[in-house]
Formats: C-alpha cells, sequence, structure tokens
C-alpha cells in the first residue's frame, strides 16, 4: 500500500525543522542572551522585591484560576456531554470565545464590569468587595481565558465513557456521588489534569486581558508579562531576558511534573482496567 505522507525520516525531518524555527532557536537565543549577560545581570534582576512581588501573584493567581476552571469545566463540560438542550450550539460557541476574542478586548470587557461603576462592580461595592484593579481581578481574568482548555480536554473522554459501567456500578448499589468518585473520576482524572496545566500556562503568559483589570501596580497588581515590557520599554534587556528565562524554567517544571502525574494517573488507571 502506498503511503500518502512521506517516511518517517523525511516526516520527522521536517517536523524538527520547523520546531526548531519556531520554538527551539527562540528559546535557545533567550538562554544564550542571558548568559552572554553574565550572572551578575542575572542575580540582580531576578533578586529585586518588585519582582519577587510580581512572580508571587502571577503564580499564585494562576493557580488559583486553574484550580477553578477545574471545577467549572468539569462541570460545563459535563452538561455539554450529557445533557441536550435548546441553545446548546450557541453554548458550545461561547465556550471558545475566549480562543478567538482579542485579549485586550476581553481586559476591556472585565474591567467595565467589575469596577466600582460597572453592572457587576456595583453589586459588590456595597459589600465592601474591590475586584478590578486587585488581585482578585487578575485571577477572574486569567480564569476567563483558561476554562476552554479544561472544557475541551475534559467533554471528548466523558462523550467516550462506557455508560454501562455507570450503570453496573447503580445495579451493584452504588450511590451517583460513589459512582461519580470511583468509576466516572479516575477516568477523567488524566485529560482534567492535562486541562488544568494548559490553562495553567496559558495564565502564566497572559497579558492583554489582564493589564486593563489588573491596575499595573508596582508590589501589588503587576503582573510578570507586564514587568518584562517594562524592562523592555525601559531598554533593560538584560532584565527582562533574566525574568523571561526564570518564567520559562519554572513554568517548564511545573508542566513536566504535570506530565508525569498525568502518566502516573493514566498506568494506575491502565492496571485497574487490566
Amino acid at each position: 500500500m502506498k503511503r500518502i505522507l512521506p517516511g518517517f525520516g523525511l516526516s520527522f525531518g521536517f517536523t524538527m525543522l520547523y520546531l526548531s524555527f519556531v520554538v527551539l532557536i527562540p528559546l535557545a537565543a533567550l538562554l544564550l542572551f542571558t548568559v552572554h549577560n553574565g550572572w551578575e545581570t542575572f542575580w540582580n534582576a531576578v533578586n529585586d522585591p518588585r519582582v519577587f512581588a510580581a512572580f508571587r501573584l502571577s503564580f499564585s493567581a494562576a493557580l488559583m484560576a486553574a484550580l477553578v476552571n477545574g471545577v467549572f469545566g468539569l462541570l460545563v463540560a459535563w452538561v455539554m456531554a450529557r445533557y441536550s438542550f435548546f441553545g446548546k450550539r450557541l453554548m458550545d460557541g461561547m465556550i471558545d470565545l475566549p480562543f478567538a476574542l482579542p485579549t485586550a478586548v476581553a481586559g476591556i470587557a472585565l474591567t467595565s464590569l467589575y469596577t466600582e461603576n460597572g453592572w457587576i462592580g456595583s453589586l459588590l461595592a456595597p459589600l465592601g468587595i474591590e475586584v478590578a484593579f486587585t488581585p482578585i481581578g487578575v485571577t477572574i481574568a486569567l480564569t476567563f481565558i483558561g476554562l476552554p482548555f479544561v472544557v475541551r480536554m475534559v467533554e471528548p473522554v466523558l462523550k467516550n465513557l462506557d455508560k454501562e459501567v455507570e450503570e453496573a456500578s447503580a445495579l451493584l448499589g452504588a450511590t451517583p456521588v460513589k459512582t461519580f468518585l470511583t468509576v466516572i473520576f479516575p477516568v477523567l482524572a488524566p485529560a482534567l489534569l492535562a486541562g488544568m496545566a494548559l490553562a495553567f500556562a496559558r495564565a502564566l503568559g497572559e497579558y492583554g486581558s489582564v493589564v486593563f483589570i489588573a491596575g499595573n501596580m508596582p508590589m501589588q497588581t503587576e503582573i510578570v508579562p507586564l514587568l518584562i515590557m517594562t524592562k523592555l520599554e525601559q531598554f533593560d534587556y538584560g532584565g527582562a531576558t533574566a525574568i523571561a528565562v526564570v518564567m520559562l524554567v519554572v513554568s517548564f517544571l511545573l508542566l513536566l511534573l504535570t506530565n508525569g502525574l498525568q502518566w502516573l494517573l493514566s498506568k494506575r488507571l491502565g492496571q485497574k482496567g487490566a
């Protein structure tokens, strides 16, 4: 049988060439530029209270947004996979809206909603809850852009899940909660974890939707991508690349850890299925 696509050697060569130009070469240039500037420049750039505050806000807000999306993304995926209702196609398109919507537009919309004069902010203000220009606003913006990752990873698994297994669990006397925790959730866990990891990684590098609602106050609501942009505008290329390298290394390690956990969950699930 004649193959439609070229063999492994040619396909792999084009793949590595493409990845080199798009991913590997830019990342290598970033690392080489940081090394060229020297350890002292790197240390002075990252050993700054303002930088530490930006890292703390970016990672904590991204983690919180990923956890929120893990819960509500699972709920949305469950509704989309298990039920038919009027307006389902419209809702399905709305889930992907953060992918297509320019992030700056999302940031302006969220800011107008959550300021003291906004539709939602005006309801929260009498309760003493401030959202816009606070870390809460940053978390909301990151939650908005990360939801589709969780839904799109979990929904196909739910659709392919054999309902006969759930029916067997119910016939054996298991409650709906026990069926979900012991039968359904272990199957969903790898996909859910992968979706949360993607949402977390996406949130770490988000700029457009956050820059408006954050307020960008140093030591309070300044995120790492904004700090990198500030360094570049000040022609502090050494400081910008140093911060970017730290973000790159930490993000890579977290994704590696997440992939490892996902592999362990899949392996354990496979062993139980056998």
